[in-house]
């Protein structure tokens, strides 16, 4: 493994770094896939759309109070970018952070998302010091739904047409996790 960018946590298989200019192509790849986009309020993502996320996050420094930070996420033995997962650190209150993941669709069904998943926490209740770790989710995304159970994630709340995208509004599922939980969930 030959890389320049900080690693943010790693397992056999995969490992959690910075974006770089070379994550641009793959990026928008899998952003225009319809199958990946399919829950996503991300529509019509253009080229120059990925270059500027990429480009932006490369600067980026997690646990930032009011910011997203996306971690790219790569195999360890090919060094192949196969997605990302993101860090909303909350303004009002930095201790509580929201996450979200996106995968390429071949690389779906793999465990990869939920490994990557698990390596975020790691970095947020230890390396952050973070009391709590929140998620969202279209009720309607069945895979989505399935990994935040797998971690740990409990369901808190069914918020009805939380959010307006992609011209319909959306109901979501509220997901966490609290530090000490995930501490027991590792014994």
């Amino acid at each position: 493994m030959s890389i320049s960018e900080p690693i943010y946590g790693s397992t056999e298989r995969l490992f959690l770094r910075q974006f770089s200019e070379q994550d641009i192509e793959p990026f928008y790849s899998y952003r225009t896939n319809p199958v990946v986009a399919k829950f996503q309020p991300w529509g019509n993502y253009q080229y120059n759309d990925a270059v500027s996320f990429v480009r932006q996050q490369i600067t980026n420094v997690p646990g930032q109070p009011g910011t997203w930070f996306q971690f790219a996420i790569v195999l360890v033995e090919t060094n192949q970018f196969i997605g990302d997962c993101a860090l909303h650190t909350l303004l009002d209150e930095p201790r509580i952070v929201e996450i979200g993941f996106t995968l390429a669709e071949e690389q779906q069904g793999k465990g990869y998302a939920s490994e990557a998943v698990k390596l975020l926490f790691n970095f947020v209740f230890e390396q952050l010091n973070k009391h709590k770790v929140i998620a969202f989710t279209d009720v309607r995304n069945e895979g989505s739904i399935r990994l935040l159970e797998r971690v740990g994630m409990r369901r808190e709340g069914h918020l009805l047409e939380n959010y307006y995208s992609n011209g319909q509004w959306v109901n979501e599922y509220q997901y966490s996790i609290l530090q000490s939980e995930w501490i027991n969930l590792k014994k």
